[in-house]
């Protein structure tokens, strides 16, 4: 079920790459508890901006974390355009019209235990929520995340507290050097591996997947609009479908199922 509801922002925690995490709150605690509970990893949020002048469309946001109890709802946002910068350098009590939850987010079961989850980039910000629900389903899971270098690295202590972490970045100021297709930890014996970062890490990742024979889930980052299916912005050719809208179809996708 889709929820269309006003959150207010409660709290902005700046990042020391330079972005923000957005802690926002619902306006109306009854429905905004049924939609952080249905909220699923890998899943997104469309959010409208009217602060930033000129930004008609709503700008899709990964959910990072979602916690029904509390009734927050994280969100990292990267400040790379007029929207996004706006909502880094939004006011608490700034009220938002979000869209959620919307797509098809990452799927496990308890035979993950010999999963990995790998991302780059704010691509890391949806494996919190993913290591969390696989905590929950009593799965611990090895995490590995890249950065240019240790500056740009996010939510380590958060995804350090909920399974063992591994860091990859490509001047070796963190970690190991170079990238994440060439970490150590890639030659274990995975089963599965689940993906979120920039397209070329996601396709070397693909390919060593399907070299060595492990399950391998991405999430795409293909342009989106509406959030729903309609504007066509952001639909993949797929091997199994042909064209498929990504805001639906996905954002997640096994990789047998796409033309790379």
């Amino acid at each position: 079920m889709k929820y269309l509801l006003d959150f207010k922002l409660s709290e902005t925690r700046p990042t020391q790459a330079g972005d923000a995490m957005l802690v926002l709150e619902p306006l109306d605690k009854e429905k905004g508890a049924a939609a952080l509970a249905e909220a699923r990893p890998g899943q997104f949020v469309n959010i409208q901006v009217l602060q930033s002048h000129g930004t008609f469309l709503r700008r899709p946001i990964s959910i990072c974390d979602a916690d029904a109890e509390q009734g927050l709802l994280f969100l990292y946002v990267k400040d790379a355009g007029a929207a996004t910068h706006c909502l880094c350098n939004a006011r608490e009590g700034d009220v938002f019209s979000i869209l959620l939850p919307l797509g098809n987010g990452f799927s496990f079961d308890e035979t993950y235990s010999d999963a990995l989850l790998i991302a780059g980039g704010v691509g890391i910000a949806p494996m919190l929520l993913l290591a969390k629900k696989m905590n929950e389903a009593g799965l611990s899971p090895s995490m590995l995340i890249g950065a240019v270098n240790k500056d740009r690295l996010i939510l380590t202590e958060e995804l350090s507290s909920v399974g063992n972490l591994y860091i990859s970045t490509d001047d070796g100021t963190s970690g190991e050097k170079g990238f994440v297709s060439q970490h150590s930890v890639l030659c274990r014996d995975w089963k599965h591996i689940l993906c979120c970062g920039p397209l070329p890490m996601m396709k070397g990742i693909a390919a060593i997947a399907k070299e060595r024979g492990i399950d391998c889930q991405v999430s795409l980052e293909n342009v989106m609009a509406c959030g729903l299916g309609a504007c066509l912005c952001c639909v993949e050719d797929t091997a199994d479908k042909g064209n498929v809208c990504v805001c639906k179809e996905g954002p997640v996708f096994n990789i047998n199922r796409l033309k790379w």
